[in-house]
């Protein structure tokens, strides 16, 4: 069997250089990532049609590995589109449906570009949902429901925040570990 391409699909920050899927693009021989936005940054729809295209370019068996918003671009994604996807990993997902820290879209902004509601059904792939026990977007029991209406493995992850640089995380090795699982 071919080694599925990875598809990194960055949250609304787009691409961040020292942040670890940018990182761990980097370090992987078939990784990419799905192209930032220039125009309707805030659309779902704009995003999950990105994803879409980028999916379009690649031949054979792809993992997506998503971050934050990113993976409700994933699920969002998901409902719409039935490309065959080897495997996801979903870490520390963004919870919409609740208020966000302050420099964070509104919930009124979020519904008004077609983020919500959330999906909450089960996805037609296998997935790892990566949490985290102090993360500013999503309560570790948030995203143990999430996990549960979309079928996810959940891996708790400890004290990690939203696993990005204000977190202290450029580098994340447990990414490739929970890669490997999924293969």
């Amino acid at each position: 069997m071919t080694s599925p391409t990875i598809l990194m699909v960055p949250g609304l920050r787009d691409h961040v250089a020292d942040h670890w899927q940018t990182l761990l693009e980097a370090r992987l021989p078939n990784a990419r990532s799905v192209p930032p936005l220039e125009h309707d940054k805030l659309s779902c729809d704009a995003r999950v049609a990105a994803l879409d295209k980028a999916l379009a370019a690649i031949e054979g068996p792809v993992m997506l590995v998503a971050h934050s918003a990113g993976v409700m671009i994933t699920v969002h994604w998901a409902q719409k589109h039935h490309r065959p996807i080897h495997a996801a990993l979903l870490a520390t997902p963004a919870d919409l449906e609740s208020p966000m820290p302050a420099g964070y879209p509104t919930m009124d902004t979020l519904r008004d570009h077609g983020w919500l509601p959330i999906p909450r059904t089960n996805l037609p792939f296998p997935t790892i949902l990566a949490s985290s026990n102090n993360d500013p977007l999503c309560s570790a029991p948030r995203a143990a429901t999430l996990a549960n209406d979309w079928g996810s493995l959940l891996f708790e992850l400890g004290d990690v925040g939203h696993l990005n640089p204000a977190a202290g995380y450029g580098p994340w090795p447990m990414a490739e570990t929970l890669i490997q699982s999924l293969l």
